[in-house]
Parts: structure tokens; C-alpha cells; sequence
């Protein structure tokens, strides 16, 4: 399994999550999924609100911005597995281990796996 490198952890920091957001929604459109359900697993992992996700996307900030200020779900540590080719409990960066978190759920979402088990059991 690859670990992630110090220039793989600075490019993740400096993506700018809006930009990523539609790519998540176009993603979760095709397989049946909603902006909703995306919001909901959004705010679920950072305590954001739909209206402070369109906030964060319009200020354009990057993934170390949106991490900065999220206030993230203690359960986050349950999500577990492989995501982009990483083991998410191997990365030893915390902000790229919360983008890959985030995408995992995503992913769980895509797949069409319940809410109630993406959620970790709410």
C-alpha cells in the first residue's frame, strides 16, 4: 500500500474544494444520487450546513481552508479502507487523511451504499 509524500500532501492542501465539489455532485448524479445526499455526508464529517458549503465553495478555499474550519465528527475515525490507492488509517498527514475520509464517504455514496452506514451508524 503507498504512503503518501510530502509533495502529494501539499498538492491535496492546496486544492481548491469547490472545484472538486462539482466533480463529487456529477459523480453522485450518474449513479442515482443527489446534491442533498452529497451535502448531507458533507456536513455529517465537518458539521458544515448546505448554506456554509456554498459559502466555502463560492470563497473558493482550498482543502487546508475547508479542514481549518471544519469541526469534524468524532466517529470520522471509523471510516476506514482504501481510497485512491491509499489505506486511510496508514496516512499520517492528518489533512490529506480527512480529504481522503471525505472521499471514502463520497465513494460509500457513489456505490449506493445506505445512508445510515455511510453515516457510521448516524
Amino acid at each position: 500500500m503507498a504512503t503518501t509524500t510530502p509533495e502529494h500532501d501539499k498538492r491535496v492542501a492546496g486544492m481548491i474544494f469547490g472545484k472538486i465539489y462539482p466533480l463529487y455532485l456529477d459523480r453522485l448524479v450518474k449513479n442515482g444520487r443527489t446534491e442533498e445526499e452529497l451535502d448531507e455526508v458533507i456536513g455529517w464529517l465537518t458539521g458544515f450546513e448546505p448554506q456554509e458549503i456554498q459559502d466555502l465553495i463560492d470563497e473558493e478555499v482550498t482543502y487546508k481552508e475547508f479542514f481549518k474550519r471544519a469541526k469534524m465528527n468524532p466517529k470520522a475515525k471509523l471510516i476506514t479502507g482504501v481510497v485512491c490507492g491509499y489505506r486511510i488509517e496508514e496516512i499520517g498527514t492528518p489533512l490529506t487523511r480527512k480529504c481522503r475520509q471525505m472521499e471514502k464517504m463520497i465513494d460509500e455514496l457513489a456505490k449506493g451504499r445506505k445512508m445510515e452506514k455511510i453515516l457510521r451508524g448516524g
